[in-house]
């Protein structure tokens, strides 16, 4: 009854310090050094003695599986921890984004920054109950999804010799330890020395939060103390998901996945705290990859073949919590009824058949709203097939237009009056004619929308020639855009963009070059536009 008791007193505590929010790059402290105010463990194995948290076992008191003194004052995703560490006998560790095994008591898995009395494990990252050994000491791994589900653990380099780190630690003496998980990016230091690097590419499996706990573990009798723990968290990386629509329209046109990839490179490279990953083929077949994202960009064939068409539910639980839309070209396209209702009020507009239309024409953008999208962006020419007269919301005053321009007359009538494409559901129409040639209203081919659940919303009708991704303004207005649905700050100048090469642009495609390919025509398209800036 008295455990109990206390353990109730503890997950009180916990909720109390939860409840006070803790700003990024602000130390705090977890440890008061003289009570276990807001930890849990078995009272049995876990005490406060000269200041440091003291786990011990004995001889005659041997554990039959590990034991854990389980922080309760709230989870932890993106943070630096440092502590100090003294062991004697046996080996301990540090657990972080970790979770309660459902069947013992004190019982945890995740990953875990090991130590020991003895002479080789002392730094590495260990999944306990979690996939196993992730890195040893001295080497850089990155974690990727085996073809069975299981985890491989692929060598990319060496942080240094594990003889030479030992030779930095203290035996049974203080240690200082530094943990650094950084998105899925993770570090360990022994006395300011590196011990690991990891990268967690092993989608299925990797863990974006969790707890804290301290171990004792099975074997010899042991004690292991702690000191001076302190936690800082960390700006957590706005998660953005490509998705890339399937194989569409030949070589150099609807290239889904090398601009997905293309952007996705300058979005991961820019230094902005953003992390952006690319799902191929369409919808993803584990969706459950958008369940933490903080933006969603779809660059696909759309209509009736639109991936999102079937996932409208789903999409609409996610959109719930704020999530941020963009829609690139054809993804901006979908099927009139309730995908284009959803549409319009996830991203502000979409295109509906037999009123907006899909001419290829030079458009020349110079005039932009004062909107974060448009950070950092000159006048630019482009010729692509910018769709236009868009259906947007009623809401009007929640959709800013951030790409404007008046289509040429010949994109929907000839001089002697005929029409240049007969009247469809792509083509032509009698609504877009009377707004463009009768009422001449400049049409949005860009647009922006804050919804009221806070949410943002973006549109693109350009992007059908993948050589226009090699127009800086023209790539930079969508970068900035992808940021802001993220709700990531965007720079004063806009998303850092880096100068695109031909073989950049080349790089990822669907379809093989053909032997009539004039790369020159590609290039002195490049040179002309880096001319103009």
């Amino acid at each position: 009854m008295m455990r109990a008791c206390a353990k109730l007193m503890v997950v009180m505590l916990a909720a109390a310090a939860s409840s006070q929010a803790i700003a990024a790059d602000e130390w705090q402290s977890l440890f008061d050094g003289k009570t276990l105010t807001n930890w849990d463990g078995d009272p049995e194995r876990w005490s406060v003695e000269d200041g440091a948290i003291t786990g011990r076992t004995t001889d005659d008191n041997k554990l039959k599986t590990n034991s854990f003194l389980i922080y309760r004052g709230g989870e932890f995703d993106n943070f630096e921890l440092q502590l100090e560490y003294k062991i004697v006998n046996g080996n301990s560790g540090i657990q972080y984004r970790s979770f309660e095994l459902p069947d013992r008591e004190w019982g945890i898995g995740g990953y875990q920054a090991d130590f020991e009395a003895g002479k080789t494990y002392s730094g590495i990252l260990y999944g306990e109950q979690f996939r196993g050994i992730l890195a040893n000491r001295g080497q850089k791994t990155e974690l990727t999804s085996g073809d069975d589900g299981k985890v491989k653990v692929n060598v990319t380099g060496s942080v240094g010799k594990s003889a030479d780190i030992q030779a930095k630690i203290k035996d049974e003496d203080w240690n200082k330890y530094r943990i650094v998980a950084d998105g899925y990016h993770f570090k360990h230091f022994i006395n300011d020395t590196a011990t690991i690097e990891c990268v967690d590419n092993d989608i299925k499996n990797r863990r974006a939060t969790g707890l804290l706990a301290l171990q004792i573990h099975v074997g010899p009798a042991m004690t292991v103390q702690f000191r001076n723990i302190r936690i800082k968290k960390l700006p957590v990386k706005k998660k953005v998901a490509l998705i890339a629509g399937t194989p569409s329209h030949g070589f150099g046109a609807h290239e889904h996945k090398a601009g997905c990839m293309l952007l996705a490179e300058q979005l991961n490279s820019s230094g902005l705290n953003i992390e952006a990953e690319v799902y191929t083929n369409g919808w993803p077949k584990d969706d459950s990859v958008l369940d933490n994202v903080d933006s969603i960009v779809v660059y696909c064939d759309g209509g009736g073949r639109h991936p999102f068409n079937d996932h409208v539910n789903r999409l609409q639980q996610i959109q719930n919590r704020g999530v941020g839309m963009a829609c690139i070209h054809y993804g901006v396209e979908v099927p009139i009824g309730p995908v284009g209702e959803a549409f319009k009020n996830w991203t502000g507009g979409y295109f509906e058949t037999d009123w907006s239309v899909n001419p290829h024409w030079t458009g020349t953008f110079d005039d932009f709203p004062n909107h974060p999208i448009a950070n950092g962006v000159k006048p630019f020419t482009v010729n692509d097939e910018w769709y236009y007269h868009m259906r947007f919301a009623e809401d009007q005053d929640r959709v800013t237009p951030i790409l404007t321009e008046l289509p040429p007359a010949n994109t929907l009538v000839k001089d002697d009056g005929s029409l240049t494409r007969k009247d469809g559901p792509h083509s032509n129409n009698e609504y877009v004619r009377a707004a463009v040639i009768d009422r001449k209203e400049p049409q949005a081919v860009a647009w922006a929308r804050t919804r009221s659940d806070g949410g943002r919303g973006f549109g693109f009708t350009g992007g059908h020639y993948h050589w226009n991704w090699g127009n800086d303004n023209f790539r930079k207005l969508v970068l900035n855009a992808i940021a802001w649905t993220a709700h990531a700050d965007v720079p004063e100048d806009g998303v850092p963009t880096p100068k695109v090469t031909i073989d950049d642009l080349l790089k990822n495609q669907d379809y093989d070059m053909p032997e009539d390919f004039n790369k020159a025509r590609i290039q002195a398209m490049l040179d002309e536009w880096n001319a103009a800036n």
